[in-house]
């Protein structure tokens, strides 16, 4: 018997639309092109240790309603990401320790980067998050980059780079890449810089147990027609229902969801074609680049010098780091994140290459005893064909006003979801939960 609904995409955007369209009584089935689930989260065992990690999105917080709501629905426990101690900053060459958000730099820098930081953030509150290409002066802010804004506003260099370590950090990108609207609009997603950025109160206070991959396969094992390996290839349309492509059959629904990054969707024939402004939205969302690097030790030796693990950057490949140990302190796994600029440089060497070059970032930040680790592990999203990077999508200039209206449009019967559609915490977990339940809603809403 034919599925009602076809879900394209088993992240936590396709799982969620999937399960409450189910819950509702309508037969839904999942075509996923990976051979497992979980989209931008992927869960791994070690071999050598046997520890969990999380080598794709891993953080939640209380300031992410959507996916602290099903975390308790589906029976799950967080626990606290670690921030006990002093963080450090690489700038200029040395390295600083300090406690708090902002390194301990000269008195100028710092006034410069309060004032900056809280005029951005102003900004960012004119952004209404559902249509940025509504807002206030949506042109302008859309007709120039990020570092546009950055180079015209900030008075000291050491400002510029503490702003591009935040787009990196936030983004995996460089400030240049994007356009002011689109820098705004995710900074209010989160509700300013601190709200993407900090630990306690925010959306990198928390780690799920077992791993963030635990939710997508809670949520698969709750459906009862999840299809592996079965990546569409053409779609067609027409008034009574959509017919998918695999390489192993088609697949008929009345309607079908799309929960994958845009770009992915550029190169897929659709007949009939997609409008034109939707068609090129997709050829204009480009994905982050980004390598998430663990280094596992058999103790979190930094915590003995009274470290948090955390730190920051200005020389690379990692650029940012957390201490990324189990809830019971060992083994001790410090996180690289290699982002941006660092990530291309590196997505053309091998693995040895790449961990070589990691572990020296971490050496300078935390000694010697970092190049000596059990195991490591290592993921470029930039390499995974069906992500296209990570985290998200950025919207260069002009994409916002000129293409935003179409993000979320249904075309006939083709309905869109995942994390680039969300309406809140665009690009995060949460906001991936929340464009499933959107469009599980607009779907059950027209079907009555």
């Amino acid at each position: 018997m034919n599925p009602d609904i076809i879900v394209v995409g088993a992240g936590l955007a396709g799982l969620t639309a999937a399960r409450r369209l189910s819950a509702a009584g309508r037969r839904v089935r999942v075509l996923e092109a990976r051979e497992r689930v979980g989209g931008r989260t992927h869960t791994l065992r070690l071999p050598h240790t046997g520890l969990s990690v999380d080598v794709g999105g891993q953080w939640v917080g209380p300031n992410q309603p959507h996916v602290m709501a099903l975390i308790h629905e589906l029976g799950l426990e967080v626990y606290p990401t670690y921030d006990e101690g002093q963080n450090l900053a690489l700038i200029g060459g040395k390295v600083l320790r300090y406690r708090g958000l902002i390194p301990p730099l000269p008195p100028l820098v710092l006034a410069d980067y309060a004032l900056l930081s809280r005029r951005f953030e102003a900004l960012a509150r004119t952004i209404p998050l559902d249509a940025p290409w509504t807002a206030p002066d949506a042109a302008t802010l859309d007709a120039q980059t990020f570092d546009t804004w950055i180079l015209k506003n900030a008075r000291r260099p050491q400002t510029r780079a503490l702003m591009r370590l935040y787009a990196g950090a936030v983004f995996s990108a460089a400030p240049a890449e994007m356009s002011l609207l689109h820098a705004l609009t995710y900074t209010a997603h989160g509700g300013g810089i601190n709200g993407h950025t900090l630990t306690r109160g925010y959306a990198l206070q928390d780690r799920v147990l077992g791993g963030a991959g635990s939710i997508s396969q809670r949520l698969a094992d709750d459906l009862e027609d999840v299809q592996l390996n079965s990546p569409v290839i053409r779609v067609e349309q027409n008034g009574t229902g959509v017919t998918l492509h695999t390489p192993d059959g088609q697949h008929r629904a009345e309607h079908a969801i799309f929960a994958v990054p845009p770009t992915l969707l550029s190169g897929l024939p659709f007949d009939p074609p997609l409008p034109p402004r939707r068609a090129q939205l997709q050829q204009r969302l480009p994905m982050g680049a980004v390598i998430k690097f663990m280094a596992v030790y058999d103790r979190p030796f930094w915590r003995d010098a009274g470290l948090s693990g955390m730190a920051i950057s200005d020389t690379g490949p990692v650029t940012v780091t957390f201490d990324n140990s189990p809830p019971q302190g060992r083994p001790g796994v410090l996180l690289g994140f290699i982002e941006g600029a660092e990530a291309r440089t590196l997505m053309d060497a091998d693995e040895d290459g790449r961990r070589t070059a990691a572990l020296g970032s971490l050496a300078q930040l935390f000694g010697d005893e970092a190049l000596t680790p059990l195991e490591t592990v290592q993921r470029d999203w930039t390499a995974e064909p069906f992500s296209g990077g990570c985290y998200g999508a950025l919207f260069g200039p002009g994409v916002w006003t000129g293409y935003g209206e179409a993000l979320r449009a249904p075309v006939g019967r083709i309905h869109w979801a995942g994390a680039e559609t969300a309406r809140v915490w665009m690009n995060y977990m949460d906001g991936a939960i929340e464009s499933g339940e959107r469009v599980a809603a607009e779907l059950l809403g027209g079907l009555g």
